[in-house]
């Protein structure tokens, strides 16, 4: 197994453990995707970090696995099919209605960072070094990172990010808007926030982060409207509202 979950109370945990730098290959797609679907279904998860049991935290696709597609008349079609293998998952991860949080202890290069993109968190050692360097290898990011990149941060970020193949440092990515926050020790900042994250309602987490994607959609107003509306009538939101006047 190259990818590993585990828990820990509310707390579900998907490890990549790939050596030496956790690459995609098409195995590992297909045992991430396993991964998202189980903690997703499990009820008694409430928020999932995504970490490595190596230094780095990903390194994308496995470039020895493409290289080896060279000579194959369907290479094309081949990365094609595999692109859209990780797009799939990490659509699925991103769909999730519970929080995700991306733990980025190392380096989150290429499909490393797209993953990473797909959570709703991240955050990031200061010294971890970050980007979608494929243009610089004559390739492109195909696991949606063109797509998160330039929805989380603008053109103009996207632009110098992946036209210009640049990687940054964890502090960097903070200020650029990459990861929301830059720490000393990953896993200590991330299980502190998957502890606090788990402890909110989930239905008041899912319809807020529904209403967030709907920000740039002419039904945004109208889903608020709608979410509230349903919200106030749970019997979580009751208990809530009366722990919260009763002080």
């Amino acid at each position: 197994m190259t990818v590993t979950i585990s828990r820990s109370g509310a707390i579900g945990t998907i490890t990549l453990d790939r050596p030496p730098v956790n690459a995609f290959d098409e195995a590992q797609a297909d045992e991430f995707a396993t991964a998202v679907a189980e903690l997703g279904s499990d009820t008694g998860v409430r928020a999932i970090i995504v970490g490595s049991a190596a230094t780095v935290f990903c390194a994308g696709a496995d470039i020895a696995m493409l290289d080896s597609w060279r000579a194959r008349p369907d290479r094309g079609q081949r990365l094609e099919k595999f692109c859209r293998r990780l797009q799939d998952a990490f659509a699925a991860l991103e769909a999730l209605p519970k929080p995700t949080i991306a733990a980025i202890g190392g380096a989150a290069t290429g499909g490393g960072f797209e993953l990473a993109l797909a959570c709703d968190f991240r955050i990031a050692l200061g010294t971890a070094k970050i980007g979608l360097p494929e243009v610089g290898i004559g390739l492109l990011p195909g696991a949606g990172g063109t797509q998160r990149l330039t929805r989380l941060v603008g053109p103009g970020t996207a632009y110098r990010l992946i036209l210009g193949a640049e990687l940054v440092d964890g502090t960097t990515a903070e200020r650029l808007g990459l990861v929301q926050w830059a720490v000393d020790d990953v896993a200590d900042a991330a299980s502190a926030l998957a502890e606090r994250l788990a402890d909110l309602p989930p239905a008041a987490f899912a319809a807020a982060k529904r209403c967030i994607d709907a920000a740039h959609t002419d039904g945004g107003y109208g889903m608020e409207r709608t979410e509230i509306g349903t919200l106030i009538q749970t019997k979580e939101t009751a208990r809530r509202l009366d722990r919260f006047i009763s002080g």
